[in-house]
């Protein structure tokens, strides 16, 4: 057994103890929409959050958890785990994408006043979403047919392995390039040049904007434009930040396998590889985190909703006597 295997064993329980709670505590807050966010933000949020739950659940839980703790059980048939195999590639996508939508989202309600007010709306943010979602889950089907089964044993096909096919035949390779760039590297890119572009424009307009507020009001006047656009600047440099420094590892692993051209990995390599793995499953455990430390009012709610079992269960003692 690889050492790292050793590291995963405690690692991904541990990530599945902390996303699954997290995640869903952060779809039910901001459900609500008592966060003081936008309902175009908070439909966003609550998608990311999804997506990240879903891949929780996928990968760590019904990938990891029961390799280790609950092998040979209906989950390493063949067709169970070739069904795994599509759900877990389309929830990555789509958690990796929604972010990427996110991002724009914000880059667009900072920089493109007259864009705002038709793409920035919730009817907008759901269609975004939907399509995105769709789109991406139709696209992971075919990883269902690179598939076969590692074992047979009295005719019952256990485990998967990919196909031979896929690494030699035009069609397969053509199709695993694509599926590898949509995610994880065009959205990488994408991040940080929404980002890169949406820093300068804030530079530029706090210049601006600094200059004639000194000329006409003084230093020390407080500027409501630009603490709205901070407090959106914070929560989006926190998020696309995170992504880009968790996935960072997989990127980068797949430049250098895609330049070296490898088929089958060294030991080094293959570590390299699962560390990357831990990384982007630990990227779906943050957000929630990042919204405790980003955002007053989710701070406010976590509170009231971890008194509420409290006061509901004073409530029932006092009506008793």
């Amino acid at each position: 057994m690889y050492p790292i295997s050793v590291a995963e064993k405690i690692i991904f329980p541990i990530i599945a103890i902390i996303g699954i709670p997290a995640n869903f505590l952060g779809i039910v807050i901001l459900s609500q929409g008592k966060c003081g966010l936008s309902t175009c933000t908070t439909r966003y949020l609550v998608a990311m959050a999804a997506a990240d739950l879903l891949v929780i659940i996928t990968d760590p839980i019904l990938n990891y958890i029961n390799k280790y703790y609950f092998p040979w059980n209906f989950l390493d048939l063949t067709p169970s785990c070739r069904v795994k195999v599509v759900l877990e590639t389309a929830a990555t996508n789509c958690s990796v994408w929604f972010t990427v939508t996110f991002s724009f989202d914000r880059f667009v309600a900072i920089r493109c006043q007259k864009l705002k007010t038709k793409y920035c709306t919730r009817k907008t943010a759901a269609v975004v979403l939907a399509t995105t979602g769709i789109l991406l889950s139709v696209k992971n089907i075919p990883w269902y047919f690179t598939m076969k089964p590692d074992r047979i044993i009295n005719n019952v096909q256990w485990f998967c392995m990919t196909k031979t096919s896929v690494f030699f035949d035009l069609g397969w390779i053509a199709f695993t390039w694509f599926d590898q760039i949509l995610t994880p590297l065009l959205p990488f890119a994408l991040i940080l040049l929404i980002n890169a572009l949406t820093v300068s424009h804030i530079l530029v307009t706090s210049r601006v904007r600094k200059g004639l507020r000194t000329q006409g009001k003084g230093d020390n006047h407080r500027d409501p434009e630009m603490e709205s656009r901070r407090k959106s600047m914070i929560l989006l440099f926190s998020i696309s930040g995170a992504f880009i420094l968790l996935w960072s590892v997989s990127v980068i692993f797949f430049i250098y396998i895609k330049l070296k051209g490898f088929i089958h990995i060294t030991v080094p390599q293959h570590t390299f590889q699962k560390v990357g793995y831990i990384l982007r499953d630990l990227n779906c455990c943050t957000n929630t985190f990042i919204y405790v430390v980003t955002q007053s009012k989710f701070r406010e709610q976590i509170r009231i909703a971890l008194k509420y079992p409290v006061i509901s269960i004073i409530q029932r003692i006092k009506k008793k006597n």
